[in-house]
């Protein structure tokens, strides 16, 4: 039995771009997006989490190949894929990606059919910061944000970027400030994620709720797993979106 086994395999097109999706459960609708190199079995792993606490997860596939573990290889060829794509911006500063666009009509799709306060969202590495593009618009009501390292950390400046343009800062700003908490995941050491949680907390204030964990490993929620990290974000789901 493979790691998809009981998913169901579909797919989302925007504005002329089509990635397949893999889709289980029931109950309020969450977002999971898988980080470098793609969706392993430990992002499936934590996607299954999710459906056990009564969502419905949607988990697209940006990059990477479904299911395959990582690797350096893995690792390498996904790295190539995000650096020359026009769907994401590794390395610029104060942009947004342009996938955001589309995860936000995937959210959108899926609030639509569902219903509810609104969806949840997770990236985490490299897509970290999409959650956050997400909540600029669409209707994300749980946004999380597991060790952002997008764009890369090289400098200082990139180490504090948010990976947002200027209008997107200020809509998740304004939606922050009526009330919707965002919270934050990462190890304390880190130097993937540079200097962003500082960032987060100048521009959102105490609406951004930050986990620190001890140590400088990465994957908070799949390689380097933390318990108490995936049980925090489960519970933020169930705070904010109810439960089938």
């Amino acid at each position: 039995m493979g790691p998809l086994e009981g998913w169901v395999v579909g797919e989302h097109t925007a504005d002329g771009v089509t990635h397949p999706t893999y889709r289980k459960g029931t109950g309020p609708g969450v977002v999971m997006i898988h980080e470098l190199p793609g969706l392993t079995p430990e992002c499936i792993r934590f996607g299954e989490d999710i459906v056990a606490r009564g969502h419905t997860v949607v988990m697209p596939v940006l990059f990477g190949t479904p299911g395959e573990p990582s690797s350096a290889r893995a690792v390498l060829g996904s790295l190539t894929r995000v650096c020359v794509s026009r769907e994401f911006h590794a390395f610029a500063l104060g942009r947004t990606s342009p996938v955001a666009g589309w995860l936000q009509s995937l959210a959108r799709d899926l609030h639509a059919e569902l219903g509810g306060p609104g969806v949840g969202a997770v990236g985490m590495c490299f897509t970290g910061g999409f959650a956050l593009a997400m909540l600029a618009d669409a209707p994300v009501a749980a946004p999380v944000l597991a060790q952002p390292a997008s764009p890369f950390p090289v400098g200082r400046r990139r180490a504090a970027d948010l990976g947002l343009g200027p209008d997107d800062v200020a809509a998740v700003r304004a939606k922050v400030a009526a009330g919707c908490q965002v919270l934050g995941v990462r190890y304390a050491d880190d130097r993937a994620v540079g200097t962003r949680f500082d960032t987060l907390r100048r521009a959102l204030g105490e609406n951004f709720l930050a986990v620190d964990l001890p140590g400088a490993r990465h994957s908070t929620l799949t390689e380097h797993r933390d318990e108490g990290a995936v049980a925090r974000v489960l519970d933020f789901f169930d705070e904010k979106l109810g439960t089938a």
